[in-house]
């Protein structure tokens, strides 16, 4: 395989969308927390997995992680839902929220 066959292999766009977006609300605690995740492309070819997680309502905080290969990235996003599923974070009507909306209030 040729050097120009490597680089347009790498630079294919992501193959499907991952993109979550979930809450976890107990009035009786005060909690009101979100968690919202999507791989994107980077200029690069390589994955993005960007991560947002904070107190709903606040811009909260960001995480970016990059990875040559986009399965790399979709195992650490499928880990992550495992984790918050498991934590009690549960999926909103998309009607009302969406992950690009999360990225929106930084």
């Amino acid at each position: 395989m040729d050097a120009w066959a490597r680089l347009r292999d790498s630079l294919t766009m992501i193959a499907q969308p991952y993109h979550l977006y979930v809450e976890r609300t107990n009035a009786e605690k005060n909690m009101a927390r979100f968690y919202a995740m999507s791989i994107e492309p980077t200029l690069f070819g390589e994955a993005c997995l960007m991560r947002r997680w904070g107190r709903i309502g606040t811009r909260g905080q960001l995480k970016v992680h990059h990875f040559e290969q986009e399965k790399d990235a979709v195992e650490l996003f499928l880990d992550l839902v495992r984790q918050k599923r498991h934590r009690g974070y549960r999926t909103i009507n998309s009607a009302q929220h969406t992950y690009r909306d999360s990225l929106q209030r930084r």
